[in-house]
């Protein structure tokens, strides 16, 4: 299965852009490389803000690492993270693969 998310290209700089799959997904860059996560957090399922390098929960201020997912601070399970979703980017599209 492949679904495409966003366009390279439209992926800001700066934050994350929000993409209807799966209710709602985030689009962003780490080291120039894009990524897509789940915008739910691992506490409660809120949703997240993408400030500076990290992820805010807006709900009770849970905050996750951007490049790792990891949990940082705030309320939610010891060792939780953020989901990542796999993808590759085809055709300068950052696309959602399952299975290959």
């Amino acid at each position: 299965m492949e679904q495409p998310l966003l366009a390279v290209t439209e992926i800001p700089d700066e934050g994350s852009a929000t993409v209807d799959f799966f209710g709602r997904v985030l689009v962003y860059l780490v080291d120039g490389q894009p990524r897509a996560s789940a915008n739910v957090c691992s506490h409660l399922g809120g949703p997240l803000e993408r400030c500076d390098g990290e992820f805010v929960c807006a709900w009770h201020g849970a905050t996750f690492d951007a490049a790792t997912g990891d949990r940082l601070a705030g309320p939610g399970r010891p060792g939780s993270r953020m989901m990542h979703l796999p993808t590759k980017v085809i055709g300068g599209v950052l696309t959602y693969v399952w299975s290959d």
